[in-house]
């Protein structure tokens, strides 16, 4: 008698398949992911200004069909998935923002806090989504893979633990580059 698979083991079985071009295995992996992802977009507009006009189910449904419409993606397993929902997360996000301030000229461009991936997010001062994006792209530049650990920990508001398994390294050198990648971060943001 086999034992069923782990939650974890079908979802990178159904991208392996999914990549591989089989259609009926996106059907089974949107139900699989879709409360994580739900859970994961609610956590960050939480960490929204009131007023934000994007809601948790437009965020998470947007970066599905992006990634569904993205091309061929050689899916290596869930953690990889996760880093580029992310990413995707973020992309929307920044398109959000860059839509709202186009509308607005300017005025009442979004702002989030720095520290939303952390209990201490009051005490952060907030800044733009869009300075932040641009400081991202520089951190992208110098360390891409800094780059992603804000993404998860930021846009998908994975714990230390969840990033470090999305990334294959250890909890101890996530939050040694998480520490890193802030303070790069805050004086990217602040020097302006």
């Amino acid at each position: 008698m086999t034992s069923p698979s782990s939650p974890k083991q079908t979802v990178t079985a159904l991208l392996h398949a999914w990549g591989g071009g089989d259609q009926t295995a996106l059907d089974q992996l949107f139900p699989l992911v879709y409360d994580d992802l739900r859970r994961k977009a609610r956590w960050y507009m939480r960490q929204q200004p009131a007023g934000h006009t994007l809601q948790t189910t437009d965020l998470v449904h947007e970066a599905f069909l992006r990634l569904v419409d993205s091309p061929a993606v050689e899916w290596q397993g869930r953690g990889q998935f996760y880093c580029v929902a992310a990413k995707v997360m973020r992309s929307v996000l920044v398109d959000h923002a860059r839509a709202r301030g186009a509308l607005k000229r300017g005025r009442g461009r979004q702002q989030v806090t720095l520290g939303a991936a952390d209990e201490a997010a009051g005490n952060r001062p907030a800044v733009e989504v869009l300075d932040l994006d641009e400081a991202l792209s520089r951190l992208a530049e110098l360390d891409p893979e800094q780059c992603r650990l804000v993404e998860l920990r930021y846009f998908a508001g994975l714990s230390i633990e969840e990033a470090a398994e999305a990334l294959g390294t250890s909890p101890a050198t996530v939050k040694r580059q998480w520490r890193v990648a802030r303070a790069w971060l805050n004086r990217e943001l602040t020097a302006g």
